[in-house]
């Protein structure tokens, strides 16, 4: 007789090999049927809302690993709070105007070079068409993407900071700054990129390690040093990593109560700091120069100077930033370079001078220099200091420099005519900070710090930018007078022209006599011709108003909204823009709270580059991986810290997943004839093991529920996976095999293991399901028994009381600590020859310290399960053929035997009963009553 086809083998249609690759693109085929997102709001509709706001991508190419760690990231979030009990509505968003495209547009059209204002250069709305049709190309295509990666959200109605409705809330929302009195213009220096040619906000400066000259120069005084009237040709020395500066120097600063030296060598007097002094004699090449003065820097404020080569004087002043740690302790000050000097230069009453122009190169009355660009100028710069006498010394110099974030390039810090939010008008700046600290959780803690920091020492927002490709400033200036016309009644006019035509088009379709409310004149002339502001608003300011575009104006929404989560790189971009723009709008944030996550690197910690040789594309990813794995790598790595990736991370990490996968299927092969509604077994007649599992299950779906809640995705992805490895596969699935496979169709202790099977599979599959979207959805169908169509519309599984069992806990913590002891004699029996498997093997617990003895007397009808042998004994008795004494566990003596009988050729049992019948000699009795006969 095949005794085989007896058994109650596993048996299930879930295949073991995943082919996500092919299987992914299926299911995403089946959500799109059945309108799985639609579905999610239909489920949620009446449970509390909670609302990630999407922080929206840039629409410009192809998505990479970072989108990936942002999308999926989000979609973990949004899928956990849904199935945690909330109406978790993903609205996703794009970023579209700013200079990327615009920039694309310009070189596809070669406008894109020296002397061409972009502005004036052809017809703006033709360019706003292309910029537009730029935009939504890559909008669909990224759309196409994001929903490859398993990431639901209402893809069909997304926010586009494009659209004519957000445009116009962009304009009304600057209408209101200007309403409160936060605007204005004015000539401030800002962050300039000559190649990009536009003004550049904080949030869109990249530092960079950089080596540029530095040198130290001679600016003769006028006249004697008052501290030594007989000191040879005076001069003060100043330190810069700029030359190309020097050409706009108005003033020197010094600290009021630093000391200065007059050190006297080689016939002339140089005056510099006296903590730097030594220093700085030995890099000039002063040999045992003579203190002539030690003065305090508040005795030099006030001398004259003349500059190093062009026919102008300035004054000494003081100032409390001139630092200590290199250089000389003097400052040139340059008001059109720097902010710091133009504050110094504004308090002084020296004019903003700005001699470069938007090209990055010097104006014609820059002798020497005239239409060089600063970096060409800055060597010859140097040269001429050397010809002219005026330079001490030249001195490589390794620090960080500020660049543009798109085109890469150095920026330069120059003074232009700019609209600006004024930060300390109205309290804002520390309304702000007030809220960061009182009114919004951080996650991590120290973002909180971070974005502090920020708000409390960054200038006032620049908000124009000098291009085409945005919401124009909608202010006006008188023809007649110039006055600038800028009125919020009037900005809420235009917007509304935004709102209800074809969006910004509108600014130049229509002439200013259209725009303007019927009847405007100049306050100042009374004049009634005007012409329109050139510049845009800072793209920043797009998407800062995107809590007052979206969350306010969908239904299916709200203001705040319960998160933002972006990269850690936000705290100057947009989680900064959207809370000053809040605060000054609305004197509240925002959000209530702040996710951060960290950038992805190699595999050494080393950041991605083509020079290294360390980029791995999505391209190479997707086709070995599929999505799920991607989805994994997000989950199991500590997010709030920089994520390594490699092929290898990935293959241990698919190795983890197949670990899973296989625990589902072995889950849902023994569920083959179970039948929940028929075959489910109460808690009470459950065996031994079966409720210790559940209890351990119990224990794990309050560890993950409140990893979710507490955003821990890698504490969800270890702990389950653990779980499925430890406490499943080597151990419970293991112990019950034996029950499952040979015991009679109908066993209430067979159907008992399947019913614990159940409850293991239909939490495991709704835990993971945030995490392994495709896996879990594909098992869940495989699930007996009545349930929802897709896991995503589950729940997160609630555990019955009667499950968490602390005194059944401590009992089978200790057995498990006898059974690894267990496992070590049979190793050593096996390694002697004694037996091959367990079952081969009898055990006897020969001695066993003083709290282990009624324990196992008491589980004596669990052990031969539990060990896996074919008998167990408790007591003294005869010596066994190999004995092992515990170092683990004092005291605990094991004898192993090879067990008496033969083997059952369907359990594979030994046992003594084997033989007894006549129908089925080779079966044990126990067998022989199932088989029958």
């Amino acid at each position: 007789m095949d005794y085989k086809a007896t058994l109650h083998l596993p048996k299930t249609d879930f295949p073991m090999k995943a082919n996500l690759t092919q299987a992914e693109p299926r299911m995403l085929a089946w959500w799109d049927e059945i309108g799985i997102y639609k579905r999610l709001r239909e489920a949620a509709a009446d449970r509390p809302l909670w609302i990630l706001h999407d922080g929206p991508p840039y629409a410009n190419g192809h998505i990479h690993l970072g989108h990936v760690l942002n999308k999926v990231l989000k979609d973990v979030i949004v899928k956990s709070r849904s199935m945690a009990g909330f109406n978790a509505v993903y609205v996703p968003g794009w970023d579209c105007h700013g200079l990327p495209i615009e920039h694309k547009v310009d070189l596809e059209l070669g406008l894109d070079r020296p002397g061409v204002d972009v502005r004036r250069a052809m017809d703006p709305v033709e360019k706003i068409r292309r910029c537009r049709e730029y935009a939504l190309k890559f909008i669909d295509i990224q759309r196409e993407e994001f929903k490859r990666l398993g990431v639901f959200g209402d893809w069909d109605n997304p926010y586009m900071t494009m659209a004519p409705a957000y445009e116009a809330v962009i304009a009304r929302e600057f209408g209101r700054l200007v309403g409160r009195g936060l605007v204005y213009k004015g000539l401030k220096p800002v962050h300039w990129c000559m190649h990009c040619k536009t003004a550049l906000a904080q949030a869109e400066v990249e530092y960079e390690d950089q080596r540029a000259p530095s040198v130290y120069v001679r600016f003769p005084l006028v006249g004697a040093l008052p501290a030594a009237p007989t000191a040879p040709k005076p001069s003060l020395v100043i330190w810069t990593t700029t030359p190309w500066t020097l050409p706009a120097n108005l003033a020197i600063a010094v600290h009021p109560e630093e000391e200065y030296v007059a050190l006297e060598g080689s016939g002339e007097t140089l005056i510099v700091a006296a903590k730097l002094a030594e220093a700085f004699a030995a890099l000039a090449g002063l040999r045992q120069p003579r203190r002539l003065a030690t003065v305090p820097g508040s005795a030099l404020a006030g001398l004259e100077y003349r500059h190093a080569w062009i026919a102008r004087t300035g004054k000494v002043a003081t100032a409390p930033f001139v630092a200590m740690d290199t250089g000389t302790g003097l400052v040139h000050i340059a008001p059109g370079h720097g902010e710091e000097d133009y504050d110094l230069g504004r308090a002084l009453g020296l004019r903003i001078y700005n001699p470069v122009d938007d090209d990055g190169r010097f104006v014609p009355e820059i002798e020497h220099f005239a239409g060089l660009t600063v970096w060409e100028a800055n060597p010859k710069i140097i040269a001429h200091l050397r010809a002219v006498g005026a330079l001490v010394a030249e001195v490589p110099f390794e620090h960080t420099y500020p660049h543009c974030w798109r085109c890469k390039n150095p920026t330069l810090f120059r003074a232009t005519e700019q609209w600006f939010a004024a930060l300390d008008k109205q309290d804002l700046r520390q309304r702000t900070l007030d809220a960061i600290r009182r009114e919004v959780r951080w996650i991590p803690a120290w973002g909180a710090d971070r974005i502090y920091n920020m708000v409390a020492h960054r200038p006032d927002w620049t908000l124009s930018r000098q291009r085409v490709w945005g919401v124009p400033i909608v202010a006006f200036y008188c023809d007649g007078c110039a006055e600038l016309l800028l009125d919020e009644r009037i900005v809420q006019h235009v917007a509304r022209f935004f709102g209800e035509g074809r969006g910004i088009e509108e600014w130049y379709l229509r002439s200013e006599a259209e725009l303007l409310p019927p009847g405007t004149r100049c306050g100042k002339c009374g004049g009634e011709r005007f012409r329109k502001e050139t510049d845009i608003l800072d793209v920043w300011f797009d998407s800062g108003c995107s809590h007052a575009a979206v969350l306010e104006t969908r239904p299916e929404l709200r203001w705040p909204a319960e998160m933002y989560i972006e990269g850690s790189d936000q705290h100057r971009g947009w989680f900064h823009s959207s809370l000053l723009e809040s605060m000054a709008t609305r004197g509240r944030p925002p959000y209530l709270s702040v996710l951060t996550h960290g950038f992805f690197v190699d595999g050494e910690g080393r950041k991605m580059s083509k020079s290294l040789g360390n980029v791995i594309s999505l391209d190479d990813l997707l086709p070995k991986y599929g999505a799920e794995i991607l989805r994994l790598w997000v989950a199991a790595e500590d997010y709030t810290e920089d994520i390594r990736v490699s092929w290898e991370i990935l293959d241990r990490l698919a190795d983890a997943y197949r670990r899973v996968r296989n625990t589902f299927r072995f889950l849902l092969g023994n569920l083959f004839d179970f039948d929940p509604r028929r075959d489910r077994q109460p808690y009470a007649r459950l065996d031994e093991v079966d409720r210790f599992v559940l209890d351990r299950l119990a224990r794990l779906v309050d560890r993950v529920t409140r990893a979710y809640d507490e955003y821990q995705f890698h504490t969800v992805f270890h702990s389950i996976h653990n779980f499925c490895a430890v406490d499943l596969s080597a151990l419970y699935l293991d112990v019950i095999k034996d029950r499952l496979y040979t015991s009679a169709k109908d066993d209430p202790r067979r159907r008992a293991a399947q019913t614990a099977c159940h409850d293991l599979f239909a939490a495991l599959t709704r835990l993971m399901a945030p995490l392994m979207t495709f896996t879990a959805e594909e098992a869940w169908r495989y699930l007996p028994g009545a349930h929802s169509e897709s896991v995503h519309l589950e729940r997160f599984p609630e555990v019955p009381l009667q499950w968490l069992d602390d005194s059944l806990k401590r009992e089978w913590d200790r057995l498990l600590e006898v059974r690894r002891e267990v496992a070590r004699a049979l190793e050593l029996a096996r390694a002697r020859k004694l037996i091959g498997s367990g079952l081969e093997a009898s055990v006897r617990i020969t001695s066993a310290p003083e709290d282990l003895p009624a324990l196992l007397a008491a589980k004596r009808a669990v052990l031969e399960t539990l060990f896996i042998v074919s008998g167990v004994a408790v007591g003294d008795g005869p010596a066994g053929a190999v004995r092992y004494e515990s170092q683990e566990i004092p005291g605990l003596v094991i004898d192993v035997d090879r067990a008496p009988g033969d083997k059952c050729e369907r359990c594979w049992m030994r046992r003594p009963t084997v033989g007894r019948s006549t129908v089925h000699p080779t079966l044990c009795e126990r067998c022989v009553g199932v088989v029958g006969g």
